[in-house]
């Protein structure tokens, strides 16, 4: 069955990487989560997906120039009345030790490169016992691999926003059990092909209805989306009778 991952929690109607947007998306019955990492000036993971806090928040500058105490006083809440601070990545993992969800982690340093992002994700993974419901994703290849390194226990999975050619042999080769293509620039036939190599395949983000039946009907191995209700209802189509 094609698993649902909410993409930054229930996205499309809650703050994007808030708890509430995560705790919505369990209660939908979503299947794991995506959030996105950096860290603060002081060395704090905390989930938040832009480099600077300009668009998803009260405030502004970059998060690697904040003090974990100053970023927790941001509102990270643009979708209601509550307010909501940016979450810590140890706040999330205590959260899930009351539920079953998968979490893809993704480490954002493609662009500003966090010394010793992976350890202290790792250390923390492991602190809670967490190793076989995390999966490490980014965009730097480079991290995927030395994440593996770290902890060849814990899934590692690369983005792509290009397509690649037999993308299973690049997987096997960087020994990463899964692959995050978009959406839009992978073909059934490839998506098929890894699959059977054993390479377990979650393109994002699948929001609109004709994607979502596209990947359910072929039984990818996951999609992550902004609209885990739309997505959950979808599947119910395929897995009935």
């Amino acid at each position: 069955m094609t698993q649902i991952f909410a993409h930054r929690g229930y996205a499309a109607v809650f703050s994007e990487n808030t708890m509430g947007a995560f705790v919505e998306a369990e209660k939908a019955g979503a299947d794991g989560l995506e959030l996105d990492v950096q860290l603060t000036k002081d060395d704090e993971i905390v989930v938040i997906h832009d480099e600077k806090v300009n668009r998803t928040t009260d405030g502004s500058g970059y998060v690697k120039d904040f003090l974990f105490k100053d970023i927790r006083k941001l509102n990270a809440s643009k979708k209601g009345v509550k307010k909501e601070p940016i979450p810590s990545l140890n706040e999330v993992l205590d959260w899930m030790q009351t539920n079953n969800l998968v979490c893809n982690i993704e480490l954002k340093n493609d662009l500003i490169p966090y010394k010793g992002m992976e350890e202290r994700v790792i250390q923390l993974v492991r602190n809670y016992g967490m190793t076989d419901r995390i999966i490490i994703s980014s965009f730097n290849h480079y991290s995927v691999v030395y994440s593996y390194q770290l902890a060849p226990e814990i899934e590692t999975a690369p983005l792509f926003n290009e397509r690649i050619f037999m993308p299973w042999v690049y997987a096997q080769s960087i020994r990463a059990k899964g692959m995050h293509p978009k959406y839009s620039r992978i073909s059934d036939k490839i998506i098929k092909s890894t699959m059977e190599n054993g390479i377990a395949v979650r393109p994002y983000t699948v929001n609109k209805d004709a994607d979502l039946h596209r990947f359910f009907n072929i039984r990818c191995s996951a999609i992550i989306t902004d609209e885990p209700v739309k997505a959950l209802n979808i599947r119910k189509q395929y897995t009935q009778g």
